[in-house]
């Protein structure tokens, strides 16, 4: 029963996916492995075998370690869904939607269901991962704090710091943090580990003891920067990046505000023969596009306005005439419809707003949420695609006579009756390999079959326990567990 606590001395230094490869690492080592992280924000989640979400980072630790997800993985998950406000998850389920300030009033309460998940894990397991949440040196927020310190203290896991050298400053990144520290955060601390590394290590050696002399921590060692990170699911939307520019296929996905899902992308991102586009606010959507995607989203009317807002209702009426097709997920299938009433204001203000109207169904916003991993039967090519579903609302119509795919005999999704506009509340549908390639086969594109998605990324997830194994003092990194 042990566990070592990785945090990061800012956002995005790669603590998620080194977290993941040394999940896979230590259970190739035979060791029963579990991951943790106390308080995640993210709109990617993953559903549970239990019923509930949790972050999508933590789903892929999970899958490193050959486990099922489990909501105790991720006992708080803040999705958000304005700029100052987000939906609370805790233990995979929503409890409420909370301003900053309010939740930051909350906070102390929810350290208990946090160390809950935490004792269950570590009771069961040899070893327990746990990811922090941006850095400790934020320490205005370390009064009432769950995600790093605060956890760390409160549950008593030695903490490595993690620091990223692509983006400029490790010593600073390092030394300023032990700096900033209360002498008891301070000594949680065990060492430091060099992330995203490029070009000669020797050049660094003089750095390394720099910052080993000054924080007086020890280095557990330096980590080339992983380039087949992208092959793994994103947590963060800022991450997604344009693929291919030679692709014979153009696929157009709309990066809405609050974006939500977003991973439904990785496979087809990963087809050899696909240009995949990410687009941005104040982009148009190009005219020779094949398939414009509509993602999910956390807030899909407030999306709906922004999608307007970019002129991106105008190019889909254009593209639609141009004979181009148009996919909506979750939220993106709730917009292409004529309407989204919303009378108990769970999406945002109470009230009605107008659809894009290609898709002649409406949705109701109801407060049940449905949570559930799916198989279904896709109605075109009669292949079976697994998925699940994360959505509150329900939407009806003409449409849903032509349905997208049928889930236990019942039709779901809606399709127009030319067959160019589809609508669906399935997520992660891409990852059935038969079923992509008969969908991409549709819209005129045979694909080369190389790519079997599933397995590619446990073969991702072993080539990055073994880069961390041949870089990293693995055997110091597992010592320091108490």
């Amino acid at each position: 029963m042990s566990a070592i606590m990785f945090q990061g001395t800012g956002s995005n230094v790669g603590k998620s996916i080194l977290v993941a490869g040394l999940c896979r690492a230590a259970f190739k080592r035979g060791l029963n492995v579990a991951p943790f992280k106390p308080q995640n924000m993210s709109n990617n989640a993953a559903v549970t075998e239990d019923g509930g979400e949790i972050g999508r980072a933590q789903a892929l630790q999970a899958r490193a370690c050959n486990l099922p997800f489990h909501t105790d993985m991720n006992p708080i998950l803040l999705k958000p869904e304005t700029e100052t406000g987000s939906q609370v998850i805790v233990q995979g389920h929503r409890q409420s939607t909370l301003k900053a300030r309010e939740y930051n009033k909350v906070k102390p309460q929810l350290l208990k269901p946090v160390l809950e998940s935490f004792e269950r894990l570590n009771s069961k397991f040899d070893l327990v991962l746990v990811e922090g949440a941006g850095s400790p040196a934020e320490i205005n927020l370390r009064q009432n704090d769950i995600a790093n310190m605060g956890f760390a203290i409160a549950a008593d896991v030695p903490v490595i710091l993690i620091g990223d050298i692509d983006r400029g400053g490790i010593i600073p990144q390092i030394v300023g943090t032990s700096y900033v520290l209360s002498e008891t955060d301070r000594q949680k601390i065990r060492g430091f580990i060099v992330n995203k590394f490029r070009g000669d290590k020797s050049l660094f050696d003089d750095g390394y003891k720099m910052i080993e002399d000054r924080s007086g921590w020890p280095g557990f060692g330096v980590l080339n920067y992983f380039s087949d990170a992208w092959k793994l699911p994103a947590e963060d939307a800022l991450d997604i990046q344009n693929t291919s520019t030679s692709g014979q296929l153009k696929i157009v996905c709309l990066c809405l505000s609050r974006m939500a899902n977003f991973d439904d992308l990785d496979p087809i991102a990963q087809e050899n023969n696909i240009e995949l586009i990410m687009l941005k606010a104040g982009q148009a959507i190009p005219g020779d596009a094949n398939l414009v995607l509509i993602p999910g989203s956390k807030s899909t009317r407030g999306d709906l306005k922004f999608l307007r807002e970019q002129g991106w209702d105008v190019d889909l009426y254009a593209h639609y005439r141009r004979g181009g097709h148009i996919l909506g997920l979750c939220g993106g299938y709730q917009m292409l419809g004529r309407q989204i009433n919303d009378p108990d204001g769970l999406d945002g203000p109470a009230g009605r707003t107008e659809g894009l109207g290609l898709l002649n169904v409406n949705t109701e916003m109801l407060p049940e949420k449905t949570l559930r991993k799916v198989t279904a039967t896709h109605v075109k090519s009669k292949l079976d695609v697994s998925g699940y579903e994360i959505h509150l609302g329900k939407t009806t119509g003409e449409d849903c006579k032509q349905p997208f795919a049928y889930l236990d005999k019942e039709p779901e999704g809606a399709c127009s009756k030319d067959g160019r506009i589809s609508g669906s509340y399935l997520h992660g549908l891409f990852s059935s390999d038969d079923f992509r390639n008969a969908f991409l086969e549709n819209l005129g594109i045979s694909s080369d079959g190389v790519l079997k998605y599933e397995k590619n990324l446990d073969d991702v997830l072993d080539e990055l326990a073994q880069h961390i194994e041949d870089q990293l003092d693995v055997d110091a990194l597992l010592e320091v567990a108490q």
